[in-house]
């Protein structure tokens, strides 16, 4: 039995003509927008090793963003369904990505998330580590990547400090 498909769309439009298009290397600026309905623009560019703009978001950030982002509404989604209240979370996600010296292309290697997870005084530390995992077997981006995404979570009871 197939199981329910979702299909998402998003609109990327390249802004980045400075008037000659991509005459040259240096002729163009690497910026672009992402666009949905009914929601925010982001802006976006590459990375500033690949001639980015560094106040944009660059697509290796975003995908860390969204592995950060399935891992956490998962974990959150769990805890409410076993009883674990959680107060506060947020995650430093890191990646390594290795660039091919001959060919200029590359991959992520890894990605680790670090969520920092504070709990009320009743709940427990235990099953909400035991949740972590469960999260990141549920997650759909984790679950569609060809790396590994490790998780490291600190996961903390309201007023107390980390260990």
């Amino acid at each position: 039995m197939a199981g329910k498909q979702h299909t998402y769309s998003v609109k990327v439009v390249w802004t980045g003509n400075t008037g000659t298009g991509t005459s040259s290397a240096r002729g163009y600026t690497r910026d672009y927008d992402i666009m949905a309905p009914g929601k925010p623009t982001i802006e976006g560019s590459s990375d500033p090793s690949f001639r980015g703009d560094p106040t944009r978001w660059n697509p290796e950030e975003l995908l860390l963003a969204s592995l950060s982002a399935c891992h956490k509404l998962w974990f959150l989604g769990l805890c409410a369904q076993a009883g674990i209240v959680v107060t506060a979370y947020e995650d430093q996600a890191t990646g390594e990505m290795e660039e091919e010296e001959r060919t200029g292309a590359g991959q992520f290697m890894s990605v680790t998330l670090h969520p920092h997870v504070t709990l009320s005084p009743t709940s427990d530390v235990e099953k909400a580590l035991d949740l972590h995992h469960k999260a990141h077997d549920m997650c759909f981006i984790a679950r569609s990547v060809n790396f590994p995404v490790m998780n490291e979570p600190i996961i903390v009871h309201e007023g107390e400090q980390d260990t």
